[in-house]
């Protein structure tokens, strides 16, 4: 007989949440989930904003997107996501921890604050909703295809950073560590932990370092991706890609990778 290869991207009626979901990467893969059927959660730290985002991808994608605000940077907040989402999913069949922070300074003058706030923030809060979330993914992975966590890492935890982000980096470069770890802890019960480290991607975070203030519309992107092998920055269809595979059939396979989704930097450096 055949293999049948039907469905084999088919993200079709799983759950999904999506922290730092409101703006960029987060709100990409948000919309790519909802796109591809997924009912989806995302978080972020600002009510207003996570608020309005999951209202526009509603409207937009004709699907269900719910906003769960909260600081993951602090206990507290991580918990209180955990919660409220059990108390309206009895699974969750994905995780995409995304929630992010980053701090430019000077070597000499890099503060303690800076470094705090990323870390807490990156691996910390990353850790521990991962932790707090294991009863949600461990039944959704009970009767069903296995559960996904997908870690967004950076490709500056892997090549040195082009600003001066000394926490940045090593935040994410224990993020690809702590995937492979949680990934080893975990594919016996069927929860498959891997990461993506994301190059240049037209992003307010990227925006603010490469001097565009934080605007996204309207910045000059074709001049950063210039600076890219591939000649241009990342798409919405890029990193959405990237994550449908590994929610879907075709990346079961797939155990405690970190891929790097970055038009070719990483590579040429």
């Amino acid at each position: 007989m055949a293999t049948s290869f039907e469905g084999l991207f088919d993200i079709r009626g799983k759950t999904a949440l999506v922290t730092g979901g409101s703006r960029g990467i987060g709100e990409m893969i948000a919309a790519g989930f909802l796109a591809g059927g997924a009912r989806v959660y995302i978080s972020a730290r600002k009510t207003a904003a996570c608020d309005a985002t999951a209202k526009r991808l509603s409207e937009t994608y004709g699907a269900e997107c719910v906003s769960l605000p909260s600081d993951l940077s602090q206990m507290a907040g991580v918990e209180s996501l955990a919660e409220r989402l059990a108390e309206r999913e009895g699974r969750l069949d994905i995780l995409v921890n995304n929630a992010g922070a980053a701090w430019g300074a000077p070597l000499d003058a890099f503060p303690e604050s800076g470094w705090d706030k990323v870390m807490d923030t990156n691996v910390k809060g990353l850790f521990f909703l991962t932790q707090k979330l294991l009863p949600l993914l461990r039944k959704a992975a009970e009767a069903r295809p296995p559960a996904r966590v997908i870690n967004i890492g950076s490709v500056d935890g892997i090549k040195s950073a082009t600003f001066d982000t000394f926490s940045y980096g090593a935040s994410k470069a224990a993020v690809h560590h702590l995937t492979r770890f949680l990934a080893a802890h975990l594919v016996k019960e069927r929860i498959l932990v891997n990461a993506i480290a994301p190059g240049p991607f037209p992003t307010w975070m990227l925006s603010t370092g490469v001097g565009f203030h934080g605007e996204t519309e309207n910045a000059d992107w074709d001049s950063v991706g210039r600076t890219n092998p591939s000649g241009r920055v990342g798409s919405a269809e890029d990193i959405a890609g990237l994550a449908i595979f590994l929610s879907s059939r075709a990346g079961e396979y797939v155990v405690g990778q970190t891929i790097a989704c970055d038009g070719g930097e990483v590579a040429a450096s």
